[in-house]
């Protein structure tokens, strides 16, 4: 389904019923798979899953976000590969941005793979700014590990009239 409108998609808290496709899309766009129990895990710790689907009701990605402290860990961003590069991973990271705004939080922080260029650059055009490597933090076939970099975005600060 190439050439998804961004309009003609909308985003839904994730639920326990968007599991099963949210397990096929993972398993579809990476080596290293999250498994559904880890998705099950995430929403039963309270953490924040949100799913972007096309108006047809096709999943087209989601991600999932865990609150620590004063900023907003994202662990998890997918995007179906069938609609990769249509601006659905951009939609989703603003996503992200509103809902940690809205919990008054200051940022956030993620990991990603060195070796997912088109990530790091999207993460980078965003304004995230690499603060960190986590060594030998992912799994990698032929290679033993990967690590991860450790990216954060930090909200611009409002003035006392909530003016950036």
């Amino acid at each position: 389904m190439s050439g998804v409108l961004l309009t003609d998609r909308y985003m839904t808290p994730m639920t326990d019923a968007d599991l099963d496709e949210v397990a096929v899309v993972e398993r579809e766009a990476y080596e290293f798979p999250w498994t559904r129990g880890n998705f099950e895990d995430s929403l039963r710790n309270g953490y924040f899953g949100v799913c972007m689907r096309h108006v047809t009701g096709m999943l087209i990605g989601y991600c999932v976000l865990m609150p620590v402290v004063d900023e907003m860990h994202l662990l998890n961003l997918c995007v179906a590969p069938r609609v990769q590069r249509t601006g659905a991973g951009l939609a989703l990271l603003r996503e992200a941005v509103r809902i940690a705004r809205g919990k008054g939080l200051a940022g956030i922080l993620l990991e990603v793979r060195p070796s997912n260029l088109r990530a790091v650059r999207l993460y980078e055009r965003f304004g995230f700014v690499t603060i960190g490597r986590r060594k030998n933090y992912y799994p990698a076939r032929h290679r033993g590990r990967e690590d991860a970099l450790v990216m954060r975005f930090t909200f611009p600060k409002e003035d006392a009239h909530g003016v950036r």
